[in-house]
């Protein structure tokens, strides 16, 4: 058995360095895309509520997306150029709503009330355009970029789904945080949002392996195919689980993570089958991660600094998450 050098795992290293810290940016900032999404169904007060939710984590969250393309540009700027050019609409789109809700989050405060519903329907509208983006651009790195009518059509079924995804996620984020009547309206949001996740799921399951031969060919060969179905069943357990407590008065009790906790459990699920299809690439049929990574000596100086920054970055957001845990409180401003 052959013993990988450290210089040859140096873009093995980074490149799981990256797909933990988009992993970490699309659970934490998700969820609130996703209450962000949901500010149109509640009132005046429950949306000062939702904000108060989510207020004190969504600058941390956002941090995980920096850092995560921050490695893609110095890590392997052959694949960086490749996403960004293919990729440089919904990039732009996707900035122009992160842009949105951080005007909207901090007008809001200030607003008279005459005002604060125009800011309020910005930051939904911020927060959909972000969630439409990284749905389109994940379905097209997923499908290798590829030329033809089919390709598109799957970037929007996953620019379509990813966002009720998110809206599933901020619904049970809010289920965790919030208590009485709010409580029971994202109770009452996350079952609506329940089926067209598990349909979304269904469908882009079925549609990626026809989309790429790659992902085809890795998925169903045997015996592989007997391991790797414990992805979608456990994601299937997770979600039936999401549902089934929905319908109980478990999760208005001391149990109320437990929604929020199985919906990280599916992006993690998805996460891991996604990793397992694209490696060793980069970009997919395109470029593997040693073809469009930096120099050795390159990655050895860009290790120092990670080492760094990313204990700074995950500590910070665990004392955030620690400082603020429990029910969220009347929103207040000093």
């Amino acid at each position: 058995m052959t013993v990988m050098s450290f210089d040859a795992a140096l873009p093995v290293i980074f490149m799981a360095l990256m797909g933990i810290s988009m992993l970490i940016y699309v659970v934490s900032d998700g969820y609130d895309l996703g209450v962000g999404m949901l500010m149109h169904r509640a009132t005046a007060k429950e949306k000062d509520m939702l904000v108060a939710s989510i207020g004190p984590f969504w600058d941390a969250n956002e941090t995980w997306l920096v850092l995560g393309i921050g490695v893609l540009l110095i890590a392997f700027p052959k694949a960086h150029g490749v996403v960004l050019q293919a990729l440089y609409l919904p990039v732009a789109l996707m900035l122009i709503g992160l842009v949105l809700r951080g005007v909207a989050f901090d007008f809001r405060v200030k607003a008279r009330e005459t005002h604060k519903a125009t800011w309020d329907r910005l930051f939904f509208a911020g927060s959909v355009l972000t969630s439409v983006s990284q749905g389109w651009m994940l379905g097209r790195y997923v499908s290798g970029f590829g030329e033809g009518w089919n390709y598109p059509l799957f970037a929007a079924a996953i620019a379509a789904a990813l966002p009720m995804a998110y809206v599933l996620m901020g619904a049970c984020w809010l289920v965790m945080k919030t208590e009485g009547e709010l409580q029971d309206k994202a109770i009452g949001w996350a079952r609506i949002a329940w089926p067209p996740v598990v349909a979304g799921m269904i469908l882009i399951s079925m549609a990626t392996p026809w989309i790429s031969a790659t992902v085809r060919d890795r998925w169903f060969a045997l015996p592989e195919i007997i391991a790797l179905m414990t992805i979608p069943l456990s994601t299937a357990a997770a979600l039936y689980t999401v549902r089934a407590m929905l319908n109980t008065q478990i999760v208005r009790g001391p149990l109320c993570w437990l929604p929020f906790a199985l919906m990280i459990g599916v992006f993690l699920f998805g996460f891991l089958g996604l990793a397992y299809s694209i490696y060793p690439y980069v970009v997919i049929d395109q470029l593997t991660i040693w073809q469009a990574a930096s120099a050795p000596e390159s990655l050895k100086f860009i290790l120092v600094g990670v080492c760094i920054s990313v204990p700074a970055i995950a500590a910070y957001t665990i004392y955030s998450y620690r400082v603020f845990r429990g029910k969220t409180g009347e929103l207040k401003y000093a």
